[in-house]
C-alpha cells in the first residue's frame, strides 16, 4: 500500500474546499452588500411615510438579519411582483420592520398615557356627621331640640323629611311642630339637612361647614354677601364664627365665563366673557341660592396610608344671596351637591382626571361616616343598575322582591336612594307587603301608637327582656343583588317600657330608601357604569358592621367633642394624587406587551 498519494490528494481536496467556501462566503457577502444598497435605495421611494434615515436603515438591516428566520412574517400581504425582485423583497422587509417600529412607538405612547391617567386616578374624601351628632349639635344652632333617640326626636326627624324633601314627601306646608306634653315648639326648618362636613377651599384655604345633598347638584358657598350668616350661637351662649368665601381673596380662583359648557344661564349674560350667573331654587318654600360660578381648589385628603392633601380644581357657586331655610340653619355655610349633573363635584373631578366618576358614602352607627370620591367599590360588592330618567336624574333603582323572615313576596317598584332622608318611605303596595309580613312574624305585643310616634308598626318590649328578636328584612334588587337591611328598626324609650318600631312610613308617589336602611353599608354611586353598589362596612376598619340592635340606646363616647369639629386639611402642599403606582405600572406594561405580541402575531 502506498498511503502517500492518498494523503496528498485528501489534503488538496480539503484546501480546495476551503477556498471554494471562502469564495462562496465572499460572494454571499457581496450579494448582501448589494441587497443592503438596494435596501436603502428602494426604501426612500417605497417608504416615504416612515421618513427613515440611513442610520435608521442600518438598524432595520440588523433587525432584518435577526428576523430573517421568520419568512412568513416578511412575505405576507405583498403583491407577487414585489416578491420576484430582491429590491422589492428587501424594501418589503423594511416596510414590515417599519410597521413594527411604528406599532411599538404607538404602544409606548399609549402605555405612557395609560400610566399617567392611572397615576392621576385615586380615592379622596372627608368625614361627614349626622345633624344630631355631638359635633354638629355643638356647632349649629338648635336650642330646644329634642335629645337623640327620644319620642320627640323621631317625630321631628320624620317631619323634617317632609319639609326638606318637600318635592316628594310633603303633604302640607308646615314648618313648626309642637309636642303634646308641653308648650315646646321646634322650627323644623332649623334642623336643616341630615349630614354635614367640613371642607376647605381656596388659597390660602378656609374651612366651611357644608350640608351634603345627593338630591341637588351645585356646590355653593356664601360669598361676598352682606346678609350671609357669619356666626352661629351654640347652646350655652358661645358662638361659632363662619367663614365667608371670596374669590378675590383666593389666588387660585378663576371666573367661569358665560361661554363655558357648564353655564346654563348664558341668556342672562351681557357678553360671552361675562361671569356666568346661577340661581338654584329648592322646592322647600322660598329657598334659593343666587350668585355667579367660579373655579377654585377644593382640598381633599387621599384615602391611602399617607393621607396626602390633594388640591382639586372644581366649579362652585359664589352664593351672593341666600333665602329661605338657608338663613334658619339648614345650610348657613354652604351646600355640597352630589347629584348626577355635569356641574356636581364628582362630575368635575372625573372631567379633570382626578378621580373616576364614582363616589361612595359609608354610614356608621355612631352618626359619623365618610365620603370617598373615585371609589368604585370592590369586586365582591353587590350591584344594581341605576334608572336614569330626565330631565333631572336621581339615584333611582328597581326593587324586585321583599323578604321578611324568609317569606318572599314578588313586587317590582322603583325607589330613590337618598342619603338626606332619615327614614324609608314606601308606596302603598310595598308598604303593605313589608309591614304586614313583619307584623305576622313579630314575637312581641304590638304597641298602640299615638300621635307622638310617626311609625305605625311598633312593639313593646317585655319588662323582663333586655333584648328582642325580630324578623330579618331583605330587599332583592334588579339584577339579583341581595340587600339585607341591618337596621330596619328604631328603639324608643317610653315611660313604661321600651318600644321598637319598623322604621318605614307610607308615601304616595315614589319610594325612598332612606339613611336608616343604608346604615352599616358603604354605598357606591358609580356614575360611569351607572350602577349602585353596596357592601357592609363599619366605615372605620372595613370590617363587617355589627348587626345586633340594643334595646336601650347608648350614646357614643368614642367621638371627639364638638369643640374639635375642625377641618381635616388646611395647609395644602402642592402634590399629585397618590395611588399605588407600581400596581398601575405593572398593569400598563402587561397590557402593552399583550397588545404588542398580539399585533406581531397577525402581521
Amino acid at each position: 500500500m502506498t498511503p502517500g498519494p492518498t494523503s496528498t490528494t485528501s489534503t488538496l481536496t480539503i484546501a480546495i474546499s476551503e477556498v471554494e467556501k471562502e469564495k462562496i462566503d465572499l460572494k454571499a457577502q457581496r450579494n448582501n452588500t448589494k441587497r443592503e444598497e438596494s435596501f436603502i435605495a428602494s426604501s426612500s421611494t417605497i417608504l416615504p411615510s416612515c421618513l427613515i434615515s440611513r442610520f435608521r436603515i442600518k438598524i432595520l438591516i440588523t433587525s432584518y438579519r435577526i428576523l430573517g428566520k421568520f419568512p412568513a412574517f416578511s412575505l405576507r400581504k405583498f403583491p407577487r411582483s414585489r416578491r420576484r425582485s430582491s429590491e422589492g423583497t428587501t424594501a418589503m422587509v423594511v416596510y414590515s420592520s417599519c410597521r413594527i417600529m411604528l406599532l411599538g412607538l404607538i404602544i409606548v405612547v399609549i402605555s405612557s398615557w395609560v400610566l399617567d391617567k392611572a397615576q392621576a386616578f385615586g380615592e379622596f374624601g372627608f368625614e361627614f356627621h349626622h345633624r344630631f351628632s355631638d359635633r354638629v349639635v355643638g356647632a349649629l344652632p338648635g336650642d330646644g331640640l329634642p335629645s337623640r333617640g327620644s319620642t320627640q326626636y323621631y317625630r321631628v326627624m320624620a317631619h323634617r323629611d317632609r319639609v326638606i324633601r318637600g318635592r316628594r314627601l310633603a303633604t302640607q306646608d308646615q314648618s313648626l311642630v309642637s309636642f303634646a306634653d308641653g308648650n315646646e315648639t321646634v322650627r323644623v326648618d332649623a334642623l336643616g339637612f341630615l349630614h354635614y362636613a367640613n371642607v376647605t377651599v381656596g388659597t390660602p384655604s378656609d374651612w366651611f361647614l357644608v350640608a351634603l345633598d345627593t338630591g341637588s347638584d351645585l356646590f355653593w358657598l356664601p360669598c361676598d354677601c352682606t346678609n350671609c350668616v357669619r356666626e352661629l350661637k351654640r347652646p350655652g351662649g358661645s358662638s361659632v364664627k363662619l367663614n365667608i368665601y371670596s374669590p378675590n381673596a383666593s389666588s387660585t380662583s378663576a371666573k367661569v365665563p358665560c361661554n363655558s359648557s357648564l353655564c346654563t344661564r348664558g341668556d342672562r349674560c351681557a357678553s360671552p366673557n361675562s361671569n356666568c350667573p346661577y340661581q338654584i331654587r329648592y322646592l322647600s318654600n322660598g329657598t334659593s341660592s343666587t350668585g355667579v360660578l367660579v373655579e377654585d381648589v377644593l382640598h381633599l385628603v387621599s384615602n391611602d396610608k399617607n393621607s396626602k392633601a390633594i388640591p382639586a380644581r372644581v366649579t362652585l357657586g359664589c352664593g351672593q344671596v341666600q333665602t329661605g331655610v338657608f338663613h334658619d340653619g339648614a345650610a348657613p355655610n354652604g351646600l355640597f351637591g352630589l347629584g348626577l349633573e355635569d356641574i356636581s363635584v364628582p362630575s368635575v373631578l372625573a372631567k379633570e382626571g382626578i378621580a373616576t366618576n364614582s363616589f361612595s358614602m359609608c354610614f356608621g352607627n355612631d352618626g359619623a361616616g365618610r365620603i370617598s370620591f373615585g371609589d368604585r367599590g370592590s369586586v365582591d360588592q353587590r350591584e344594581t343598575p341605576l334608572n336614569i330618567r330626565q330631565p333631572h336624574p336621581t339615584y333611582n333603582i328597581t326593587v324586585t322582591q321583599i323578604s321578611v323572615g324568609g317569606n318572599t313576596g314578588d313586587l317590582e317598584f322603583d325607589a330613590v336612594f337618598d342619603s338626606g332622608t332619615s327614614f324609608t318611605y314606601l308606596t302603598a303596595e310595598a308598604y303593605t307587603l313589608i309591614t304586614e309580613s313583619f307584623n305576622s312574624l313579630a314575637l312581641d305585643k304590638r304597641y298602640q301608637t299615638d300621635s307622638e310616634l310617626p311609625f305605625e308598626y311598633c312593639y313593646a318590649l317585655s319588662p323582663n327582656k333586655e333584648s328582642f328578636q325580630y324578623p330579618a328584612v331583605n330587599l332583592t334588587m334588579k339584577g339579583g343583588g341581595s340587600y339585607p337591611v341591618y337596621h330596619p328598626l328604631v328603639v324608643i324609650p317610653m315611660k313604661d317600657t321600651d318600644v321598637y318600631c319598623l322604621g318605614v312610613m307610607k308615601i304616595e308617589d315614589i319610594s325612598i330608601i332612606g339613611q336608616n336602611f343604608m346604615t352599616g353599608y358603604r354605598v357606591v354611586f358609580d356614575r360611569e357604569k351607572l350602577v349602585l353598589g353596596w357592601k357592609e362596612s363599619d366605615c372605620y376598619t372595613g370590617e363587617t358592621s355589627a348587626r345586633a340592635l340594643p334595646s336601650n340606646r347608648s350614646s357614643s363616647s368614642a367621638r371627639p367633642p364638638a369643640s374639635s369639629f375642625e377641618p381635616e386639611a388646611t395647609n395644602i402642599p402642592s402634590q399629585r394624587p397618590s395611588t399605588s403606582s407600581s400596581t398601575y405600572y405593572s398593569l400598563s406594561l402587561t397590557v402593552s406587551f399583550f397588545y404588542f405580541f398580539s399585533v406581531l402575531a397577525f402581521l
